[in-house]
């Protein structure tokens, strides 16, 4: 029989951590329509920046295989060719943390939000495609034996369908149809080029299916048995807030403490 692909609960950086599209923090392709008041930023979000490590540690006890870690490309280069370096060293101590607790580690270079200095056409411009191959290439060096594998675009199909096609995203297009094949040649195109790159090639994963925490355990059971793929994501450890977040999360915070949120069938059946 088939073994079938592990599961790894996201942690969708920009939604949990915090910190991002205020004055003095960094700033997305979000800053613009949160200054307009057409949605609510992350603020605070769930705080995890600081709370990685305690969030892991619940997570080590859900029984699933890992966890997928957003890191925050506003986060890691504020203003292009500014490097901050804490950061990497941040995204490394929590690798790290979840390697230290059995967990297995994927990292993913682009999510929903990117710097706001590549633009909000950023995936339409040609000049982009080769400073993501760098910064997949700065991540993967940096955070080195701490992820396991990279995924390239945390789910490529929601940014191009929800930015170019329903207008649900930045740059929030609807029905820009030839402009959402270009940009997912382009994207392809990355794609293609770390998969032989020497440094980011031999981490980079294959397919992935994602699970909603919206499904019953029944339908959960009979997606992990036909998912043909790598890896298998459950959406989310964490629900997060602002305009990238989860409908559901795994775990909650209640009382100061995080604590399991999804019910005890819906766990076997990810598990």
């Amino acid at each position: 029989m088939t073994e079938r692909p592990p599961v790894l609960a996201t942690l969708e950086g920009y939604a949990v951590e915090g910190g991002f599209d205020r004055p003095g923090e960094p700033v997305t392709c979000y800053r613009a329509t949160i200054a307009l008041g057409r949605h609510e930023g992350p603020g605070e979000a769930a705080g995890l920046w600081r709370d990685y490590e305690a969030v892991i540690d619940s997570a080590a006890s859900l029984g699933l295989a890992g966890v997928r870690l957003d890191v925050e490309w506003a986060r890691v280069e504020p203003r292009r060719g500014e490097v901050d370096v804490d950061a990497l060293e941040r995204y490394l101590r929590v690798a790290q943390h979840a390697r230290s607790s059995g967990l297995r580690v994927t990292a993913v270079i682009v999510d929903a939000a990117w710097p706001s200095w590549l633009g909000m056409e950023a995936w339409l411009l040609p000049w982009v495609a080769p400073l993501t191959v760098l910064e997949a290439r700065r991540v993967v060096t940096h955070l080195g034996e701490g992820v396991d594998r990279v995924k390239v675009f945390a789910d490529a199909n929601a940014l191009v369908a929800n930015g170019y096609l329903n207008e649900s995203a930045p740059p929030w297009r609807r029905g820009a149809s030839e402009d959402a094949a270009s940009v997912r040649v382009q994207m392809d195109q990355v794609v293609r080029q770390l998969r032989d790159d020497p440094v980011v090639g031999p981490k980079l994963v294959g397919a992935t299916h994602t699970i909603g925490l919206d499904l019953s355990p029944e339908e959960v059971v009979r997606q992990r048995r036909a998912a043909n793929c790598e890896e298998v994501y459950v959406r989310s450890l964490v629900k997060g807030t602002g305009p990238s977040a989860a409908p559901a999360g795994l775990l909650e915070r209640r009382d100061g403490q995080w604590r399991v949120a999804a019910s005890g069938p819906l766990l076997d059946a990810l598990r």
